[in-house]
């Protein structure tokens, strides 16, 4: 595919709809900084970090990109990169320093300062409610296995939409619940680092609940905001055309992608993943019609497959599916369901610098999947989508990064080729705009367009960063020739 993938900035452009939109996106965590400034409270990833052994070199978020302090210029910088739209989250802590409770009007007021300047430089306003930062203090109630969150989170979602819902193009409530409930609560990789399925599939229903009372809390505000959520569903293929692997295969999306495409959209959990494992979910009368809000949006991030076969020994092994570990389940009463193995990829070897294996049609075959599954879809933005390279300046200042151009570019390739088949694809936010706090990774991997010196704070626009800018400008081009 790389081969015949073009990479001129204009014929690229030229391949999506006129009204298409370019984004880059970015979370709170990652690039804000100041976690102690202007009354934000603690969340679960501050003290995650600060547990020995959890992330890379004991790094933490405290200073990021200080965006917090940069965000003016960083505006300026997007506005540079020629994009149509800026995807960020927000900070719960800093709106609700307890989860709940006394409003820090501070933190509102930092949101409403970064609204107003998007708006002023003509940048559509994507907002996420949530992307991992969970205020500490819910924490000790239970955090996301505990269904009080979930009010908690629809009364957060209230505050937001009423200080700047008048100027949002699109909200989302969620973003990868897969990493916040399976990576934080069954693999331990993500705070709060439990390693626990029971408590990895009550957060699982505990987000979902929250999803549906959060879209419900913000059209109770503004009924105009088109509400979405984002997800990180796998793109997962089947070893082999046996049937066993393709019921193992079968077992993996519903076990990845199921749990949340299914209540979200149809107002159910697969049947037979609910035989093996319902009774985790610990689902009350009444919360599936809560849940299955419809929605103006959905968002997929996307960046590597999964593969699976059958397994007979029966322990759930789910390396490169997204996992980034495994759980053993000899003891499980699920066990049959998830007897599931993860193995390489039946496309191609290559892999960016932190392991991820690159396929670009998995991205394309996902959207094929879910849209042939789920009759209540509604459009898709690709959310996030991107790859870590970690070069740096060289001895003239430029970043040379084209492996990830080439990444790019290809994924862009399979996403043409989805819109001709009909998928409704309304936009591409790529990630990120910036080098960051990379979780568990610390600052040692970087998916920036631009790059950014941790010891001073400069930005540098990244070759692939002047690349992307062409091809949002030439769509923009594009767009102004047609309208004269």
């Amino acid at each position: 595919m790389t081969q015949k993938t073009t990479q001129d900035p204009a014929e690229i452009a030229g391949r999506f709809p006129q009204d298409f939109t370019w984004g880059l996106a970015t979370a709170s965590y990652q690039i804000e900084g100041a976690t102690k400034t202007d009354g934000r409270g603690p969340c679960i990833w501050d003290a995650f970090s600060n547990m020995p052994g959890r992330v890379y070199q004991g790094h933490n978020g405290d200073v990021a990109c200080d965006h917090y302090n940069r965000w003016e210029s960083d505006l300026d910088l997007i506005k540079q990169m020629g994009v149509d739209a800026y995807r960020f989250s927000i900070a719960w802590p800093r709106i609700l320093p307890q989860g709940r409770g006394d409003v820090n009007e501070k933190g509102l007021d930092f949101y409403d300062r970064l609204v107003d300047g998007m708006v002023e430089r003509g940048l559509k306003v994507f907002p996420t409610l949530y992307h991992w930062d969970l205020p500490l203090a819910l924490a000790g109630y239970g955090g996301w296995t505990d269904r009080d969150t979930a009010n908690a989170f629809a009364e957060y979602t209230s505050h937001v939409v009423k200080r700047i819902g008048d100027r949002i193009d699109a909200l989302a409530t969620f973003n990868e619940p897969w990493c916040s409930t399976y990576l934080g609560h069954w693999i331990g990789k993500h705070a709060p680092g439990e390693r626990s399925i029971d408590a990895a599939l009550a957060a699982v229903h505990v987000t979902n609940l929250a999803h549906g009372l959060s879209v419900q809390a913000a059209r109770a505000e503004r009924s105009d905001i088109p509400m979405g959520t984002v997800i990180n569903a796998q793109s997962i293929f089947a070893a082999s055309d046996k049937e066993e692997d393709k019921a193992a295969a079968e077992r993996a999306f519903q076990f990845h992608n199921g749990v949340f495409f299914g209540p979200v959209f149809d107002g159910a959990y697969d049947a037979e993943f609910e035989a093996a494992l319902g009774d985790k979910l610990r689902v009350q009368d009444g919360d599936m019609k809560i849940i299955n809000q419809p929605l103006d949006w959905w968002g997929f991030n996307y960046y590597f497959p999964g593969m699976v076969k059958h397994d007979p020994d029966k322990r759930a092994d789910l390396t490169g599916v997204g996992a980034m570990g495994s759980f053993d389940t000899d003891a499980d009463p699920a066990s049959e369901f998830l007897a599931l193995k993860a193995v390489p990829s039946s496309g191609s070897d290559a892999r960016t610098d932190i392991g991820w294996e690159m396929r670009p049609d998995g991205i394309s075959h996902l959207l094929t999947q879910v849209y042939d599954r789920y009759d209540n879809l509604p459009p898709v933005y690709i959310t996030e989508n991107g790859a870590c390279y970690n070069m740096g300046p060289d001895e003239n200042g430029v970043v040379d990064d084209q492996p990830r151009q080439d990444y790019i570019a290809d994924h862009l390739d399979a996403l043409a080729g989805s819109l001709n088949e009909g998928i409704p694809l309304k936009g591409y936010f790529a990630w990120s705009l910036m080098d960051n706090f990379e979780w568990a990774e610390g600052y040692k991997m970087r998916f920036g367009l631009v790059h950014v010196d941790y010891e001073t704070q400069v930005r540098t626009i990244k070759a692939s960063g002047h690349w992307y800018a062409d091809i949002a400008r030439a769509h923009d081009a594009a767009q102004a020739e047609a309208a004269e």
